[in-house]
């Protein structure tokens, strides 16, 4: 048998680094044409809203709210996540992101409701809109520290000294880190969530390497088409009787009709400021939702460097990030003011369909912004779309979370992976960024509260927060380290790939952040960026 020609020269060359993403077919600046855009917006606002369902439905019933609360809960933060997304497209970043509801608020509002001095209410009705005044002072409170950490510029200088090796732990437990809401949502109706990720994977990556014609929109619309599939197969399982003697839980999960939003929904409803009535002050609290809007900050901060990427654009500098986090605050600000319960931040699932879809324009994120305060004043049809059953939601989850993580994984390609101290510390991050939250989970979910457990409950969440988050423990692991450890030795900062940001860490170093992040109405005049 005859031996293998050897390997030709140019087949042993790595793969050479690559500053912006190639393969993207509209960038950040290109939009695709009118028709397809407006579908690829709709897309964007199918996607965030399992999040804008998720969040209200665990929050709302322990506040003493129904369903008609629930319904107008989605639909405030259908409205305000609209609004925010425009702030952060034309004023922001200027990154294709939508922002939306945020997990990491959750525990905060938990302890909230948990409150005391709500306990002794006994109509549920008062319990639930005394509870949101105290989440929506708590809110305003807390997004103090964003608006000036961010258009103070004090973040920009922080993030000055973040170089790749110590970002891809931050960005890819970003994604990665959020495991918990793929395949365990899967299973909570395994017969509806399962046929979506099988569905998701063949429509996105099978069908355009078998079809020769309209290859590109099977990859492109593949949420479309299997979401329509899936829950068309749903409800045909739910009036066919499949679910008529099913335990409570699986009704919920499964049935097309459980979640309560169509019938609670009012026909035609505009979210206005203060409609719960004005917010209520807690020092503790407060204090505690600070802490959980910093951890916020962190983790969009590694959403933003995703987002870029998968947008073709070049790497973010500091001081639009700065800005970003800025209006991100305004966002939490608009959250107290609107009653959402819950915290904003960057949608991650909607940085993954930008990976599924190869379209990172920024056009298509306004678009689908216009569709979430269309739905949101139009209640009864925003809440056919929110009743898509759950796990289809997370058999999506399955996908876009795994690319935002392998988004992370790809700044590996600055890095010299042969080097000792690269290994240790992004192993050491990865590993402590998953083993600390982990343990302060587990703890949470046997002991009904965390490790940290004395009689303030604001300050075990102050502490019991930032280490219950993946992408922060990893991300302050790694950024520490990677700023203390031989750091003077000449050979670090190549290692750590810091040289390759040196252009993008000032605006004005790189004419390409002209192009990508400047601000609109000729607006960098009065607000120059560094």
């Amino acid at each position: 048998m005859a031996a293998a020609p050897p390997p030709k020269a140019d087949e042993l060359q790595p793969h050479p680094p690559k500053e912006q993403l190639p393969g993207v077919s509209f960038c950040i600046t290109s939009p695709p044409p009118w028709p397809e855009a407006i579908l690829l917006g709709f897309q964007h606002f199918i996607v965030m809203l399992g999040t804008t369902v998720i969040i209200p439905s665990a929050l709302v019933p322990q506040m003493g709210g129904g369903n008609e609360e629930k319904a107008r809960v989605v639909q405030t933060m259908l409205f305000v996540a609209g609004i925010n997304t425009l702030f952060q497209t034309f004023f922001g970043t200027r990154l294709p992101v939508v922002m939306g509801g945020s997990y990491t608020f959750v525990a905060p509002t938990i302890s909230i409701i948990l409150a005391g001095r709500y306990s002794n209410e006994t109509d549920p009705h008062t319990k639930f809109i005394r509870t949101m005044r105290g989440t929506q002072g708590a809110l305003l409170i807390a997004s103090t520290i964003q608006i000036i950490l961010g258009f103070s510029g004090l973040w920009r200088n922080v993030l000055r000294l973040l170089s790749p090796l110590s970002a891809v732990p931050l960005i890819s437990l970003v994604g990665f880190g959020l495991y918990e809401l793929g395949f365990p949502g899967v299973a909570k109706c395994v017969e509806v969530g399962l046929p979506e990720v099988i569905l998701m994977v063949a429509f996105s990556q099978y069908l355009p390497q078998v079809l020769h014609i309209g290859k590109s929109v099977f990859g492109r619309f593949s949420v479309l088409f299997t979401v329509s599939i899936v829950w068309l197969y749903a409800y045909i399982l739910t009036i066919s009787g499949a679910y008529k003697n099913a335990p409570p839980k699986t009704q919920v999960h499964c049935r097309v009709d459980r979640s309560g939003l169509i019938s609670g929904a009012p026909w035609i409803s505009v979210p206005y400021p203060f409609q719960w009535g004005p917010p209520t002050f807690d020092a503790g609290e407060a204090f505690a939702m600070m802490m959980t809007s910093f951890i916020a900050l962190v983790e969009t901060t590694g959403a933003f460097i995703a987002a870029s990427r998968y947008a073709s654009a070049t790497m973010i500098p500091p001081s639009i990030t700065s800005r970003g986090v800025g209006w991100q605050g305004i966002g939490l600000l608009l959250d107290s003011f609107f009653g959402t319960a819950s915290g904003t931040s960057v949608s991650v699932e909607n940085i993954g369909l930008l990976a599924v879809t190869r379209v990172g324009s920024r056009r298509v994120v306004q678009i689908s912004a216009g569709f979430m305060i269309f739905f949101s004043v139009l209640g009864k049809f925003g809440a056919l779309f929110a009743s898509i059953p759950l796990p289809i939601f997370a058999g999506l989850y399955c996908i876009f979370f795994a690319y935002v993580g392998a988004v992370g994984l790809s700044y590996l390609q600055y890095c010299n992976l042969n080097s000792f101290r690269t290994k240790f510390i992004m192993g050491f991050a990865f590993f402590m960024g998953l083993s600390v939250p982990q343990y302060f989970n587990e703890y949470t979910s046997v002991s009904g509260y965390g490790p940290v457990h004395t009689g303030a409950r604001w300050f075990n969440d102050m502490i019991n927060v930032p280490f219950s988050s993946k992408p922060f423990v990893a991300g302050l692991v790694a950024y520490v380290l990677d700023n203390t450890i031989q750091i003077k030795e000449s050979a670090v900062r190549k290692d750590r790939g810091y040289h390759w940001w040196d252009k993008s860490r000032s605006f004005k170093k790189d004419a390409r952040s002209e192009e990508f992040y400047s601000l609109p109405f000729n607006l960098n005049k009065f607000f120059p960026s560094d």
